[in-house]
Protein backbone atom coordinates (compact mmCIF):
# COMPACT_ATOMS: atom_id res chain seq x y z
CA UNK A 1 0.00 0.00 0.00
CA UNK A 2 3.11 2.32 0.40
CA UNK A 3 3.17 2.74 -3.47
CA UNK A 4 -0.46 4.19 -3.72
CA UNK A 5 0.40 6.98 -0.82
CA UNK A 6 2.87 8.36 -2.79
CA UNK A 7 0.41 9.22 -5.95
CA UNK A 8 -2.09 10.24 -3.14
CA UNK A 9 -3.26 12.85 -5.82
CA UNK A 10 -2.79 10.79 -8.86
CA UNK A 11 -5.57 8.17 -9.65
CA UNK A 12 -3.33 5.28 -10.49
CA UNK A 13 -5.03 2.96 -13.76
CA UNK A 14 -4.02 -0.14 -15.10
CA UNK A 15 -4.70 -2.03 -18.42
CA UNK A 16 -6.20 -5.01 -17.71
CA UNK A 17 -6.55 -7.58 -20.65
CA UNK A 18 -9.77 -9.84 -19.90
CA UNK A 19 -10.19 -13.75 -21.28
CA UNK A 20 -11.62 -12.77 -24.23
CA UNK A 21 -8.58 -10.12 -25.58
CA UNK A 22 -10.20 -7.25 -24.68
CA UNK A 23 -8.63 -4.50 -22.26
CA UNK A 24 -10.01 -2.34 -19.68
CA UNK A 25 -8.55 0.60 -18.56
CA UNK A 26 -8.89 0.30 -14.69
CA UNK A 27 -8.03 2.87 -11.48
CA UNK A 28 -6.71 1.51 -8.91
CA UNK A 29 -9.07 1.54 -5.31
CA UNK A 30 -6.43 0.12 -3.15
CA UNK A 31 -4.06 -2.72 -2.60
CA UNK A 32 -5.09 -4.56 0.88
CA UNK A 33 -3.78 -7.59 2.55
CA UNK A 34 -6.30 -10.43 3.95
CA UNK A 35 -5.06 -13.44 5.79
CA UNK A 36 -1.36 -12.44 4.53
CA UNK A 37 -2.26 -12.69 0.77
CA UNK A 38 -1.87 -9.40 -1.13
CA UNK A 39 -5.30 -8.27 -3.28
CA UNK A 40 -6.14 -5.33 -5.64
CA UNK A 41 -9.05 -3.64 -6.04
CA UNK A 42 -9.82 -2.09 -9.40
CA UNK A 43 -12.70 -0.08 -10.68
CA UNK A 44 -13.24 -0.67 -14.89
CA UNK A 45 -13.52 2.44 -16.31
CA UNK A 46 -15.20 3.58 -19.93
CA UNK A 47 -13.51 4.98 -23.05
CA UNK A 48 -14.03 8.46 -21.11
CA UNK A 49 -12.64 7.50 -17.94
CA UNK A 50 -15.57 6.62 -16.08
CA UNK A 51 -17.36 3.79 -14.37
CA UNK A 52 -20.65 3.00 -15.59
CA UNK A 53 -22.26 0.70 -13.04
CA UNK A 54 -19.93 0.96 -9.57
CA UNK A 55 -18.96 -2.25 -10.17
CA UNK A 56 -15.34 -3.47 -8.70
CA UNK A 57 -13.16 -6.43 -9.50
CA UNK A 58 -10.95 -8.19 -7.09
CA UNK A 59 -8.11 -9.85 -8.31
CA UNK A 60 -4.96 -11.94 -6.05
CA UNK A 61 -1.61 -9.59 -6.22
CA UNK A 62 1.56 -9.98 -6.32
CA UNK A 63 4.97 -8.42 -7.01
CA UNK A 64 8.22 -10.10 -7.79
CA UNK A 65 10.21 -8.91 -4.28
CA UNK A 66 14.22 -9.44 -6.60
CA UNK A 67 12.85 -7.19 -9.08
CA UNK A 68 10.64 -3.65 -8.32
CA UNK A 69 10.41 -3.08 -11.97
CA UNK A 70 8.91 -6.32 -13.16
CA UNK A 71 5.44 -5.83 -13.96
CA UNK A 72 2.85 -7.07 -10.80
CA UNK A 73 1.02 -10.39 -11.27
CA UNK A 74 -2.85 -10.41 -11.07
CA UNK A 75 -4.43 -13.55 -10.45
CA UNK A 76 -8.08 -14.05 -10.55
CA UNK A 77 -9.94 -15.51 -7.80
CA UNK A 78 -11.91 -19.08 -8.03
CA UNK A 79 -12.43 -20.34 -4.63
CA UNK A 80 -15.70 -18.81 -3.49
CA UNK A 81 -14.60 -18.25 0.36
CA UNK A 82 -11.62 -16.54 -0.35
CA UNK A 83 -14.02 -14.01 -2.29
CA UNK A 84 -16.09 -13.51 -0.04
CA UNK A 85 -13.49 -12.89 2.44
CA UNK A 86 -12.01 -10.27 -0.03
CA UNK A 87 -15.09 -8.64 -1.03
CA UNK A 88 -15.76 -8.12 3.04
CA UNK A 89 -12.68 -6.73 3.62
CA UNK A 90 -12.88 -4.41 1.05
CA UNK A 91 -16.30 -3.49 2.76
CA UNK A 92 -14.82 -2.50 5.95
CA UNK A 93 -12.16 -0.77 4.12
CA UNK A 94 -14.71 1.39 2.76
CA UNK A 95 -16.40 1.84 5.85
CA UNK A 96 -13.39 3.31 7.62
CA UNK A 97 -12.98 5.60 3.93
CA UNK A 98 -16.42 7.13 5.17
CA UNK A 99 -15.50 7.14 8.76
CA UNK A 100 -12.41 8.74 8.15
CA UNK A 101 -14.05 11.66 5.39
CA UNK A 102 -16.66 12.77 8.22
CA UNK A 103 -13.88 12.88 10.68
CA UNK A 104 -12.13 15.19 7.98
CA UNK A 105 -15.11 17.76 7.68
CA UNK A 106 -15.06 18.11 11.42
Amino acid sequence: MAKQNEYEDEEMTVELELENGKTVNCAVITIMTVEKKDYIVLLPLNEKGENEDGEVWFYAYSENPDDPNEEPVLDYIEDDDEYEKVADAFDEYLDNCEFDEIVDDE
